[in-house]
């Protein structure tokens, strides 16, 4: 059978939690509100498939530029680019 290359294609490892996360998230990482210019990492969580950053973002800072309805604009520096992703705020923790 061939191999699927989909968006999540090798995330398995990246994107799995230890034992001691696992089960469901807080309510207050779904109700945390933040301000433009907060500094956030990027931790996505793989149980919350919505407002879902692409997994090549796991790990990054970035600075909160903006707000577009339920998700946050992260502006993210990539090699010599900047660029900016929208995520919700259960996958952004605070600096």
């Amino acid at each position: 059978m061939k191999n699927s290359h989909g968006k999540m294609n090798r995330m398995t490892r990246k994107l799995k939690k230890s034992h001691r996360d696992t089960g469901i998230q807080p309510m207050t990482r779904y109700l945390r509100e933040f301000k433009e210019g907060d500094i956030v990492h990027v931790n996505i969580v793989a149980s919350e498939p919505s407002g879902m950053p692409h997994p090549k973002y796991q790990g990054k800072t970035g600075k909160i530029v903006g707000r577009e309805k339920n998700t946050y604009i992260v502006k993210i520096k990539d090699g010599r680019s900047d660029k900016e992703l929208k995520s919700a705020a259960v996958h952004l923790r605070p600096e």
